[in-house]
């Protein structure tokens, strides 16, 4: 469904925008494209003083399906947020283990301390970060709407497995400019 509102208390995730995350090939949108629609969603958000949650992942959740580091040991800065984002300190920083950033932190009283109803989401990868973030705010009740030009995936066909499929049932999705025009 196309985005058609936004609630008065809307906040943006923007879904593991870090050096060593964005510096992998992805499909179809270009990382730098999906940093650039980001980084001026965040500027809008804060304009509009409406919080902006930047999330990064700085590991895995440990089990039988824990994958091993590719290449051995991630470079000191993997898990830095890229620059183009211009982080403030009025943004909510969380730092997650797992896919999703609501399980295991405190994702979830940050935003309904706020009053928070909706959340708007970019990032990568589409079909794993970004998606686990959308199930979870759905089911603990927030509006959700995904930016379908603000997100990629290591994987073009699971990107549009989660654009075509998961996210429509899950709430609306929306290009960067039409979210900018409903921020007004």
């Amino acid at each position: 469904m196309t985005a058609t509102t936004l609630d008065p208390r809307t906040a943006l995730i923007v879904v593991d925008l870090q050096k060593g995350i964005a510096g992998m090939p992805v499909a179809p949108v270009p990382a730098q494209d999906v940093i650039a629609r980001s980084a001026a969603l965040a500027a809008a958000f804060r304009a509009k003083g409406l919080p902006v949650v930047l999330v990064n992942v700085t590991g895995g959740a440990p089990g039988r399906n824990e994958a091993p580091a590719r290449g051995g040991q991630p470079p000191a800065d993997w898990a830095d947020l890229v620059a183009e984002l211009d982080a403030q300190d009025s943004d909510i920083r969380v730092t997650k283990q797992t896919w999703g950033a609501f399980y295991g932190t405190d994702l979830d009283s940050q935003l309904r301390r706020r009053g928070i109803t909706q959340v708007v989401l970019t990032g990568i990868a589409t079909s794993i970060g970004v998606e686990s973030t959308a199930r979870f705010a759905q089911e603990y009740g927030y509006h959700v709407t995904v930016v379908t030009d603000a997100v990629s995936d290591m994987s073009a066909e699971a990107h549009a497995n989660s654009i075509e499929r998961i996210f429509p049932r899950l709430g609306e999705t929306g290009t960067a400019e039409e979210i900018t025009k409903l921020l007004g």
